[in-house]
């Protein structure tokens, strides 16, 4: 029997081959190139020399780089805290109140265009925002001094005080139906008899909420919040094209820091560094919210 059942998965080992060879040659082999090349300096040409630990020593009293990921935390409120918050709140008012008054068919209407900006690519998106934003003929500046509010309009991604809340008022739009679709598909698993059993007992509609809702779709809470809050780690395409970093070190985050100095710069090394020190803080960010998942399921 035991000779059997592991004939049976040597079996099975075969059509996993496929993707443990993608996952060798694609991710893992240059992730440890990346992290060999972080301890050396190299223009990317020629022969890298060996330095240590130099370009992390560098990168530790770089306030470029502690900029970067201070500007990557503020997009984790954007693309996660804010996002979980508003999806939640959306999902329970289409899944309660639009689905049972005015019917399914037009909460999926709405859940459609709350969803709609995840099917554009990420820089087209960012470039449309570009537009809105410009200070001369952008549509949120002509709507403020349509409304007699001329002094609010300002050049929003070349102020060093607005340019980050611009990106991030950006990210907030993209990102809000994705948590919004995941909660409403988590929504339709309930039983509603718990709601009902919940309204006898007098509960309110937010207590219902925080106490029947909220628990039980857990699981697809931490689903949002870790694969968001790794998105806004690594995110790269609205800064590329809406503001390049700027002005001065205003919008920068930690992967186009890595960028410039990879190809802008020619200082490899270093991008190298800042590309392992990224990972590195996402490996940890997820193992450490999976255990925490699983000794709660415990």
């Amino acid at each position: 029997m035991t000779h059997k059942g592991s004939s049976l998965y040597r079996g099975y080992a075969l059509f996993l081959l496929p993707g443990v060879l993608a996952f060798l040659v694609l991710i893992l082999f240059p992730f440890l190139a990346n992290i060999g090349l972080s301890f050396t300096k190299w223009s990317g040409v020629g022969k890298p020399v060996w330095i240590g630990l130099a370009n992390y020593e560098r990168a530790i009293s770089d306030s470029s780089f502690w900029a970067s990921f201070k500007n990557n935390l503020l997009l984790i409120v954007a693309m996660t805290i804010i996002p979980t918050i508003v999806g939640l709140f959306l999902a329970a008012f289409l899944f309660d109140y639009i689905a049972d008054k005015f019917g399914q068919g037009v909460a999926s209407i709405f859940r459609a265009g709350f969803y709609l900006p995840q099917i554009i690519p990420l820089v087209v998106a960012g470039i449309v925002w570009r537009w809105i934003y410009q200070p001369q003929w952008g549509a949120l500046n002509g709507l403020l001094r349509f409304l007699g509010l001329d002094s609010l309009a300002r050049p929003w991604l070349g102020d060093h005080s607005t340019a980050m809340y611009a990106v991030m008022g950006m990210m907030v739009w993209f990102q809000i139906g994705y948590p919004l679709v995941i909660f409403m598909a988590a929504l339709q698993r309930i039983d509603p008899e718990l709601y009902e059993a919940a309204a006898l007992d007098g509960a309110s509609w937010l207590q219902k909420f925080f106490r029947i809702t909220i628990h039980l779709i857990r699981p697809e809470i931490a689903v949002v919040v870790l694969t968001t809050a790794i998105h806004a780690l690594k995110i790269f395409a609205p800064i590329y094209s809406m503001t390049r970093g700027g002005p001065g070190k205003a919008t920068i985050v930690a992967s186009y820091f890595s960028y410039q100095n990879f190809f802008e710069r020619s200082n490899v090394g270093y991008g190298a560094t800042i590309a392992t020190i990224l990972t590195l803080i996402i490996v940890l960010l997820t193992i450490g919210f999976i255990l925490a998942q699983t000794r709660r399921e415990e």
